[in-house]
């Protein structure tokens, strides 16, 4: 069975990142996998995920940079895994903002174990056993029910519709492309230059104008795409 649960591996060792990812999905959550500290963080601000599984020696933004970046603004727990084994380097890594520490090499069950405590102890702090619910102006959207409102009156969502609304909401100063979009509701890697996205935050507006046709609640950034309005 499929989790809801995204998780971000972020392994220069194309062979490890690729079992990692064989682990978690052996578990049933979704992964995605980035090669360098400079494209790790890139995914951060263009998607959410539940929990990260980091290395540190990585190309372009180190692991303890990235760790850094991360406890900016972000609370999703981060899993380093790393040849080190001192104690004083995971001591100066849980300081820094690492919630566990797995040293290689590791036993798949480890990981596996280790994954699905850290998500447990997550959810149930940050309450999201019980539905992740998004505000922004008048809007509202409750993630486990996929029901959204606007002013307090119920919006009719296609499943795409209410996605792309979710994805916009969680990241309001995030201007993201279609290729963004479609990879990210979509879920499919190649993205074929039509109008699809276009006719979906069409519509989407639509029903948004419907109740309140005098505020503007999806923006478009002309030649890049689209992110919510200024509030």
């Amino acid at each position: 069975m499929e989790c809801d649960e995204k998780i971000l591996i972020v392994e220069d060792d194309v062979q490890i990142n690729a079992l990692l990812a064989r682990i978690l999905k052996r578990e049933g959550y979704r992964t995605h996998s980035a090669y360098s500290g400079s494209e790790a963080r890139m995914c951060l601000v263009q998607e959410e995920y539940a929990l990260v599984l980091l290395d540190l020696m990585l190309p372009g933004l180190t692991g303890e940079e990235l760790i850094a970046e991360i406890r900016k603004d972000k609370t999703m727990p981060v899993i380093v895994i790393s040849a080190r084994t001192a104690l004083e380097d995971k001591i100066s890594l849980l300081k820094l903002g690492a919630d566990d520490y797995i040293t290689k090499p590791f036993e798949t069950g480890e990981v596996a174990a280790r994954v699905e405590a850290q998500l447990r102890r997550y959810m149930k702090f940050t309450g999201k056993e019980e539905g992740s619910r998004l505000h922004y102006k008048d809007l509202e959207v409750n993630e486990q029910s996929m029901e959204a409102s606007l002013k307090g009156r119920p919006l009719s969502l296609t499943q795409r519709e209410f996605q792309i609304l979710a994805l916009l909401m969680k990241h309001p100063k995030t201007v993201f492309t279609r290729e963004n979009i479609y990879q990210q509701v979509w879920e499919d890697s190649v993205y074929v230059e039509d109008n699809t996205v276009n006719v979906h935050i069409s519509n989407l507006r639509a029903k948004l104008a419907r109740i309140d046709k005098d505020t503007e609640y999806i923006k478009t950034v002309w030649g890049i795409g689209f992110k919510m309005a200024e509030q």
